[in-house]
């Protein structure tokens, strides 16, 4: 039987963290959770205990990229056959999961990718963000040539190869759009699958309408950096 862990990466998300780990557990049992508490000042890292997650406290704040591939780290050092990671703000619906791994599972991809916008979903969008998503997938198209739809979301699943990859190599900051170069570059099959999403459960985004365009500028010369270098991984 495979074995699949949920990497939760978590900054004071002790509002939602309790229903995300409920929600996994109780929609997926056969997941191992484990939650990244990214120097929280708050009780996150007990909440999600409480509801039964693995919890890893880092002791300072590393921010989204150190946090997750921390659980990366985790899933290489545990042998785990995938590893899915799952936003700890309760953006990313546990019943789309099984949809997310199936491909993975069957030997189609080492990466998927769970899209907003491969087809049209109930996920409403600010406009700014919608153009920010735009840019980037234009931009990743480029210099790989591929169309991604949804470069920016954090909903996705790996197998073991692409872990090895991600374990070694991937941006501290906002590193998701740069990610794909990355296992792209390796001669992965990054492919995206359609999901539903929802608002954050309570709280408000850290991205700001002026964070949206410096982190659009900085991620794009990321990309274009990233696919100037050799690859970081071989057979």
């Amino acid at each position: 039987m495979n074995t699949i862990l949920a990497i939760v990466p978590a900054l004071n998300e002790v509002d939602n963290i309790g229903s995300v780990v409920q929600n996994l557990k109780s929609t997926a049992p056969w997941l191992d959770v484990l939650v990244i508490d990214d120097g929280s000042t708050d009780q996150t890292a007990e909440v999600a205990r409480a509801h039964g997650a693995k919890v890893i406290s880092l002791p300072v704040n590393l921010g989204i990229g150190g946090a997750v591939q921390t659980g990366f780290l985790y899933a290489v050092k545990n042998h785990y056959d995938v590893a899915l990671q799952v936003d700890g703000d309760g953006q990313h619906r546990a019943a789309e999961i099984e949809k997310l791994i199936a491909p993975i599972l069957i030997g189609e991809a080492d990466v998927t990718i769970g899209s907003r916008f491969l087809v049209k979903t109930s996920y409403k969008s600010p406009w700014p963000r919608r153009f920010g998503i735009y840019f980037l997938s234009k931009t990743i198209q480029s210099v790989v040539r591929k169309r991604y739809t949804d470069p920016t979301s954090g909903f996705r699943a790996y197998n073991q190869k692409a872990l090895r990859v991600v374990s070694m190599h991937y941006s501290t900051d906002y590193p998701e759009p740069d990610s794909i170069v990355t296992l792209v570059k390796n001669r992965l099959r990054v492919i995206e699958i359609s999901v539903e999403m929802d608002a954050r459960l309570s709280g408000s985004s850290s991205i700001t309408p002026f964070k949206s365009g410096y982190y659009m500028f900085k991620v794009s010369l990321a990309i274009i950096l990233n696919s100037m270098m050799s690859r970081i991984w071989r057979e």
